[in-house]
């Protein structure tokens, strides 16, 4: 449904239920603050499930619901509509600017919800029109992780690995030696635009111009991969999981994957580098993550309003925003908080750059992303599949 549509569709519920008399937000109740979550891999006593329960306000009960992450937003859109939206959500960075334009989520900081020291290139797309919809607490990016043993046996040093030259030569010299190349997830859709992106921003590329030679010089580098054999065909329909469960049997040399592997990595021994950019230096990559959000209320309640801004404080300000983003193995939104991530875990200190690099989806574009990202997914496609 386009935007448009999603807008008009919930204003004219809103008529009809003013028309009805619909009960608003009547199936809630007036001390429970309802906290959506796209994850529902955290079920009731696990961590995550207690941790958000420690953040419950006085008087009120906090009830947290669970919805796969491809199906909250238009869960949210149904419950606003119904008149029946949670007071907090947690909603996927590249779907913000959707969000906001659909009228679903509010201004946080005009809510009394505290931005102060939150880093701008993670929380770049919360930010629309200078209003601040969404809080980020925590980030994912991607890595180029390495195999060391491979590497070892066939000469390369990871070191030298500083521009997409010395890559490409490096996966012909592990091919040469009979090991494999690379794995990535070329898969069709945001997941494989997402592994894409870090060429095509490495190559100076702008997701507005895709006519440039910098989008050409990202679709031959990674469709050349695979006609040279240094990548696997099925990367045209890999996934994150399923790339990185070829890399897990030890045959390759190389994965373009997530930091939220890199626990997996530390155990079996292999090791990360950021994604070098074309010419040399580091990548820039492209965030994952949620933003924290307050859906807009058809009635409004000031208590339950400030009771909500109080669990979003819990989970954001002080010692808790470290907390917060360890729960669910991100890097804090605060550089400082950061800081102290990589003392306490010192394998975290190799992302440090690519997190300082990183930046939002739809930053620069909003909602102009959404088709943007749907031509480079069905570019990509057609470069990996001609080979």
């Amino acid at each position: 449904m386009g935007k448009k549509r999603i807008v008009a569709s919930v204003m004219s519920v809103a008529m009809l239920c003013s028309l009805a008399a619909c009960g608003g937000q009547s199936a809630q109740s007036s001390k429970t603050i309802e906290f959506w979550d796209p994850y529902p891999q955290y079920t009731a006593g696990t961590s995550w499930d207690k941790y958000v329960q420690t953040c419950k306000p006085d008087g009120y009960e906090l009830k947290r619901v669970t919805y796969p992450q491809s199906d909250l937003l238009n869960n949210l859109t149904t419950a606003a509509k119904a008149g029946n939206a949670p007071q907090i959500a947690l909603i996927d960075n590249p779907k913000m600017p959707s969000a906001v334009d659909a009228g679903l989520v509010t201004d946080i900081k005009a809510a009394g919800v505290d931005t102060t020291g939150f880093d701008e290139n993670i929380e770049g797309p919360g930010i629309i029109d200078n209003t601040w919809y969404g809080l980020a607490y925590g980030v994912n990016t991607l890595g180029l992780y390495y195999n060391p043993e491979i590497l070892s046996k066939a000469g390369v040093d990871p070191a030298s690995i500083t521009d997409w030259d010395s890559l490409n030569a490096a996966l012909k010299k592990v091919t040469d030696a009979g090991f494999k190349g690379i794995t990535f997830a070329g898969v069709s859709g945001e997941e494989g635009v997402f592994q894409f992106q870090p060429w095509f921003w490495g190559a100076n590329g702008d997701m507005s111009d895709l006519k440039s030679q910098a989008y050409q010089d990202a679709l031959d580098l990674v469709s050349g991969w695979i006609k040279n054999g240094y990548a696997p065909k099925s990367a045209t329909t890999d996934n994150q999981s399923a790339a990185w469960d070829v890399f897990l049997t030890g045959e390759y040399a190389f994965a373009e994957n997530g930091s939220w592997q890199e626990l997996t990595a530390e155990k079996k021994g292999y090791k990360m580098i950021p994604i070098p950019a074309k010419d040399g230096g580091v990548a820039p990559v492209p965030t994952g993550g949620e933003f924290i959000t307050m859906p807009i209320q058809k009635k409004e309640d000031k208590d339950k309003t400030a009771a909500a801004v109080k669990v979003i404080e819990c989970l954001t300000g002080g010692d808790n925003l470290k907390k917060t983003a360890d729960e669910i193995g991100y890097f804090a939104a605060k550089k400082d908080v950061r800081a102290e991530q990589e003392q306490e875990n010192p394998v975290w200190e190799q992302w440090a750059k690519s997190v300082d690099a990183a930046q939002g989806r739809t930053t620069k574009m909003g909602l102009k992303y959404e088709d943007a990202s749907a031509q480079v997914s069905e570019d990509l496609q057609n470069a990996m599949n001609q080979q």
